[in-house]
C-alpha cells in the first residue's frame, strides 16, 4: 500500500507541474481528475477544491495565467521548484529473420510493435547537500510498470567534492554510450541494477567511486551476505585543453562479475536445467571495465568499450574443470549531417556468450522531428557462436521531456 501511495503521490506532482507549464488553461478532464486525486490523498480539502476550480475557470476566462499558476503551485508550496520530472516514451517496429546453421532446423523470421519504453523519473532537491532520484520504468514483454532506481544522494556542494549514492541504482561498472536503438553488447553482459552505497569523489576532471552491494550470485555453500564490490575512475578532458574536442575514459572494476543482470538469468537457467534448487557459482569472479568516448566539433563521435569476466565462471553443474569467461566489446562512429540527422555504424563482438553475437555489425539513422521527438531506422547483421545468423531491423519513434 505504501509503494502504491508512493507512486499516486509521484505522478500527482508530475501532473501538477505539466499543467502548471501548460498553455491551455481551460478546466480540462485531466485538471478535474488532479483534483479529484489531491482530494483523495488528503492534501486538499473539499473546499479548497471547489474554490480552486470556481478560479480556474475564471483565469481561464480573463486570460490570468499568473492567478492560476500561483493557486495551482500553493497546493504542492514550495515542491513544485524542487522537483525536476521528466519522461520518455520509445514505441518500436522490429523485424527479424534468422537463419539456423542446422540445415535440419527451419529458418524463422518474426515481426512486432511494442511499447520498448516508458520511463518516468524526479529529481528532487529535498535540502542543501541532500538529493533523491526516483525513476519508474515498464518494457513491454520485459519488465513491468515497477521502481527502476530510487537513490538518495548526500553531497558535499560548494564544501567538499564528495558524495554517497544510496539505494537501488545502476552501479558504476560501464558506461555504455550509444548512438543505436539497441543496447550495445557491453549492456547486454554487464549492467548490473542492484540497491547498493556508492561513496566518491568528483570534480570538472576526475570521478572515483567504490561501492559494496549484495548480489543474488552467491558462492556455493556461503551464507547470504554484502560482499561485492566495485571500484570505478573516470577521466574528463578539461574543454579548453584541445578546442572542440570533448574525451572522456574510465575504467572500473566488479568483484562479481556474475550479478550482472544478463549473467545473472544465465546462471539462474543453467542451475534450474540441473535440478538444482540454488543458482550458486563456486567462486566470486572479477569483471572488468574500460571505455573511451570523443568528440570532435560536435559533430563526429567516436565511443569504445570493452567489458569481461577476468576468469572463468565455475558452478556445480558443470563438468569438472569446465569454465565459462564471457566477455563482449563494441565501436562505434558517428557523424552529425545537420543538427537533426544523425549516422552511425558500429562493430561488435562477444566470447564465450551463446545468447549474443558473437560479430555483429550495422548503421543506424536518427532524425530529429519535432522539438523532443525523434524517428530512427536501423539495420544489424549478427553470427552466433554457433555459426546460426540474424538479420535484425528496428524502427523507433521516441519522445523525451
Amino acid at each position: 500500500m505504501r509503494k502504491q501511495n508512493f507512486i499516486v503521490i509521484g505522478i500527482t506532482f508530475f501532473l501538477a507541474l505539466f499543467i502548471i507549464n501548460s498553455n491551455a488553461f481551460a478546466i480540462s478532464q485531466e485538471t478535474e481528475q488532479l483534483l479529484k486525486l489531491l482530494e483523495k490523498k488528503n492534501i486538499i480539502t473539499d473546499k479548497e477544491a471547489a474554490d480552486m476550480k470556481q478560479e480556474m475557470e475564471f483565469s481561464s476566462q480573463t486570460g490570468d495565467k499568473e492567478v492560476y499558476e500561483t493557486k495551482l503551485a500553493g497546493l504542492l508550496g514550495n515542491w513544485a521548484d524542487k522537483i525536476h520530472p521528466s519522461a520518455c516514451i520509445e514505441v518500436e517496429a522490429s523485424y527479424e529473420d534468422y537463419n539456423f546453421h542446422d540445415p535440419s532446423v527451419r529458418n524463422t523470421d518474426t515481426s512486432d510493435l511494442v511499447l520498448a519504453t516508458v520511463e518516468i523519473g524526479f529529481d528532487v532537491d529535498i535540502a542543501k547537500h541532500v538529493k533523491a532520484s526516483l525513476f519508474f520504468l515498464y518494457e513491454e514483454d520485459e519488465t513491468d510498470f515497477d521502481v527502476d532506481q530510487g537513490i538518495i544522494t548526500i553531497d558535499g556542494a560548494d564544501v567538499v567534492p564528495l558524495y554517497v549514492d544510496l539505494g537501488k541504482m545502476y552501479i558504476p561498472f560501464g558506461r555504455f554510450e550509444s548512438h543505436f536503438i539497441r543496447d550495445p553488447l557491453t549492456l547486454e553482459l554487464g549492467e548490473t541494477n542492484e540497491s547498493a552505497a556508492v561513496a566518491g569523489f568528483r570534480n570538472d576532471l576526475l570521478e572515483l567511486s567504490v561501492g559494496v552491494f549484495n548480489g543474488d550470485i552467491d558462492e556455493t555453500g556461503e551464507e547470504n551476505h554484502i560482499d561485492n564490490y566495485l571500484a570505478s575512475a573516470c577521466f574528463t578532458l578539461p574543454e579548453t585543453t584541445v578546442p572542440d574536442l570533448n574525451l572522456t575514459a574510465g575504467i572500473s572494476w566488479v568483484s562479481n562479475i556474475a550479478d550482472s543482470d544478463g549473467l545473472q538469468e544465465v546462471v539462474e537457467e543453467v542451475a534450474h536445467e540441473a535440478g538444482e534448487e540454488d543458482a550458486t557459482i563456486k567462486n566470486h569472479i572479477d569483471g572488468f571495465n574500460a571505455f573511451i568516448i570523443a568528440s570532435l566539433l560536435d559533430k563526429y563521435f567516436f565511443n569504445a568499450e570493452y567489458l569481461g569476466a577476468m576468469d572463468g565462471i565455475e558452478m556445480n553443474t558443470f563438468d569438472e574443470g569446465e569454465s565459462y569467461q564471457p566477455e563482449a566489446w563494441t565501436i562505434e562512429l558517428a557523424y552529425g549531417v545537420t543538427d537533426s540527422l544523425n549516422l552511425a555504424v558500429c562493430y561488435e563482438g562477444s566470447n564465450d556468450c551463446y545468447f549474443l553475437p558473437k560479430k555483429q555489425f550495422g548503421g543506424v539513422a536518427s532524425y530529429e522531428l519535432f522539438e523532443n521527438t525523434s524517428v530512427a531506422f536501423e539495420y544489424l547483421h549478427g553470427k552466433f557462436e554457433n555459426k546460426d545468423t540474424r538479420h535484425l531491423m528496428t524502427t523507433m519513434l521516441a519522445i523525451e521531456f
